[in-house]
């Protein structure tokens, strides 16, 4: 008689491997990345904290993203980020949640991904510049201002920076939409935390 037992569902926290326990600077490294993921998708697809929280309630992660208050503080605990209300302290089952509930988000809009990146493929054929396509241009100007708008040190990251800071993070959604997604995250979250140089504008934290 065949077992019952079922194997880990791809959206399950029991999926993403954690060999050791990540130190305090790992962590910071970790929740830097993962909010620059969701700014990004933000940017792109124009999604908001219900998006977050119903990505959440579908993957049955309520327990560890329960409402707007609890989306807010995890966020708030980037290192990046302007001011102290959030809580600095981020557990890794809480980062585990926030890279599937941020792959589940890229998968639902891959399409508007895939177009994005193709576009991106196209203008560096063209030698043009990637905010002359409609797309493009409203997703780099949407990063740019939230960045601005919310980052300790958005005003004194340069634009040049900050653009290519968004098209890899683009680049990067186009593999986390993917149905190995939540997979790929957390190892290249997990592999960057040891490097200061995870992302451009995050070199220093």
């Amino acid at each position: 008689m065949s077992s019952t037992v079922k194997p880990p569902s791809p959206t399950s926290i029991e999926t993403l491997p954690l060999i050791n326990q990540p130190d305090p600077s790992q962590l910071d490294s970790i929740k830097a990345q993962l909010d620059l993921v969701l700014l990004a998708l933000e940017a792109l697809a124009g999604i908001g904290s219900e998006a977050m929280l119903q990505a959440a309630t579908d993957l049955k992660l309520e327990s560890l993203v329960a409402d707007r208050v609890a989306l807010w503080r995890l966020r708030q605990s980037s290192p990046l980020r302007k001011g102290q209300g959030g809580r600095k302290k981020l557990d890794v089952e809480e980062a585990r949640a926030l890279v599937l509930i941020s792959c589940h988000l890229a998968k639902q809009h891959a399409e508007t991904i895939r177009r994005a990146v193709a576009l991106l493929e196209q203008m560096a054929e063209q030698k043009r510049e990637p905010h002359q396509t409609a797309l493009l241009g409203d997703y780099l100007d949407a990063f740019n201002n939230t960045y601005q708008e919310r980052m300790d040190d958005g005003d004194r990251v340069s634009p040049n920076v900050l653009m290519n800071l968004a098209l890899k993070l683009l680049i990067d959604l186009l593999f986390y939409s993917a149905a190995n997604g939540p997979r790929r995250l957390w190892l290249a979250l997990m592999d960057r935390s040891k490097n200061s140089n995870s992302y451009p504008a995050v070199s220093g934290s």
